[in-house]
């Protein structure tokens, strides 16, 4: 039995997530940190990661960027592994998660679903042959009016997989409106939109003379999200000190 935290369990993936583990007899929801609580939830509940005294195999983090070095704080003293799914985190934030992962397993990714993960090599080699035939690259994302980052983690992390794949020669483009100028030919432009109920759209557009191939993903609930976060926890647990990402699970899924 995978005995897991989960860090924002108050959020509305934090929620979904509560409710999957709670179908699923092969993992334990032991204790959830949330700075608001009302105590409806099931395990017992602190307002800091701190204050948490609960013994667990690994800790599934879906919170607020303001939150994450408390958390890896936690992790490197504990050593225990951590799936990390919270966005919007700061260069120093990126390198304490580095620093961190040379103590316990840390498992970063910017977009839990399968689909977006088979997305991100699909991009690559749609763009090893569509950038040298002069082709146009731009992201567009979409996702619901309370997010509070933008670009999204996705967008950036669909951007940095065409761009490794073109040796790191393409600058992102996030805003026009202060050019007046042509479009440079190694940039990647990336658009956010931010309405309503939007769970998350990702469309990456190759856009060449006379014809345009867009490649597409659209969730429909949070759900996919948290069923990766799951399956990225059980696979965690165990594992040495190091960064993981999605690719690794998918790999021992596969077998």
């Amino acid at each position: 039995m995978t005995r897991v935290i989960m860090h924002g369990c108050n959020g509305k993936m934090g929620q979904v997530i509560s409710g999957l583990i709670a179908a699923d007899d092969s993992i334990e929801l032991v204790a959830g940190v949330d700075a608001k609580d009302d105590g409806h939830n099931p395990y017992p509940v602190f307002r800091r990661i701190s204050e948490c005294m609960v013994e667990a195999d690994c800790i599934i983090d879906f919170s607020a960027a303001a939150a994450v070095d408390g958390l890896l704080d936690y992790c490197a003293e504990k050593r225990i592994p951590c799936v990390l799914c919270t966005t919007g985190l700061s260069e120093e934030q990126l390198e304490k998660v580095k620093e961190t992962s040379e103590k316990t397993a840390i498992l970063k990714s910017a977009n839990m679903s399968l689909g977006i993960n088979l997305l991100l090599k699909l991009v690559k080699n749609a763009a090893d042959v569509l950038a040298n035939a002069g082709f146009d690259m731009e992201i567009v994302e979409k996702h619901h009016n309370l997010k509070v980052d933008a670009p999204s983690g996705t967008a950036l992390a669909l951007a940095d997989s065409i761009n490794e794949e073109l040796n790191h020669e393409y600058t992102y483009v996030f805003d026009r409106s202060s050019r007046r100028e042509k479009r440079p030919q190694k940039e990647i432009g990336i658009s956010s939109v931010r309405g309503g109920t939007i769970v998350g759209d990702h469309d990456v557009i190759f856009a060449g003379t006379d014809e345009v191939i867009t490649f597409s993903h659209t969730a429909y609930s949070k759900a996919v999200f948290g069923r990766g976060a799951v399956q990225a926890a059980k696979f965690l647990v165990g594992k040495p000190a190091g960064m993981y990402d999605m690719s690794n699970v998918i790999a021992d899924i596969l077998g």
